[in-house]
């Protein structure tokens, strides 16, 4: 509880201000996202550049976790809806995912694509995501990053298995996601106290050692590879 005492003590400065807070989320999530004009890169950058103070910070952080609250919620009502016409209970665990996907990929939509509240994954929550990592050192001061770590790997556990289970096409956009979301896990990590052991769905990647194809997000044709559990690896054990 470190950041609370800090947060409580005087956070070093810190200054919060919840309505501002408000007034940034309401902005990221109706001027970005499938429906902009821009691409999802431009996307990242701009937003990046609302969310670039404390108050931004505490945004960040919340829309990672708002996008995995939300996902998980879905494939409750996923699980509810098969179970319905089918007879089969589907189990959904979201500390690891990936038995779920195993099990019913084919009858799943991905729930990341399609979120209620608006964000993209592409966009609002890769910026997010982006913006934690460069302030990891910061979030503490305003905000527990221990429920955030939690939420961001059930969103990396989720893209991952969507990868390979859920027809979600591995173009630039998603690549990008992952990588983002390692490489702020990492970061998040190496400023915590009493960082968490990686869940299982992490550790399952990591033992693997298989490279995937990555598309242009336009077009039918390879630009890539990316080795998840590779990176995974390198990112997390270096």
């Amino acid at each position: 509880m470190g950041w609370l005492r800090r947060l409580l003590g005087g956070g070093g400065g810190v200054e919060l201000d919840p309505e501002r807070q408000q007034t940034l989320l309401r902005d990221v999530r109706h001027s970005y996202g499938a429906h902009a004009p821009i691409r999802f890169p431009e996307q990242v950058d701009a937003i990046g550049r609302l969310l670039a103070d404390d108050d931004g910070l505490v945004v960040a952080a919340g829309i990672v976790c708002e996008a995995a609250e939300e996902a998980h919620a879905d494939l409750q009502f996923q699980a509810q809806e098969v179970y319905r016409r089918t007879g089969r209970r589907l189990l959904v665990h979201r500390r690891n995912y990936r038995p779920l996907w195993k099990e019913a990929g084919q009858w799943l939509r991905w729930p990341l694509a399609a979120l209620p509240s608006g964000l993209h994954p592409y966009a609002q929550v890769a910026a997010a995501v982006t913006v934690v990592g460069g302030r990891a050192k910061r979030l503490d001061r305003v905000t527990d990053p221990q429920p955030f770590v939690t939420r961001l790997f059930e969103v990396l556990d989720l893209t991952t298995a969507g990868w390979e289970f859920g027809r979600v096409r591995v173009d630039t956009d998603s690549a990008t996601l992952v990588e983002r979301l390692t490489g702020t896990a990492a970061q998040v990590l190496a400023t915590m106290d009493d960082p968490p052991r990686l869940p299982p769905p992490v550790r399952e990647m990591m033992r693997r050692n298989h490279s995937i194809d990555v598309y242009d997000p336009a077009a039918p044709r390879v630009v890539g590879r990316i080795n998840p559990g590779a990176r995974l690896r390198e990112t997390l054990l270096a």
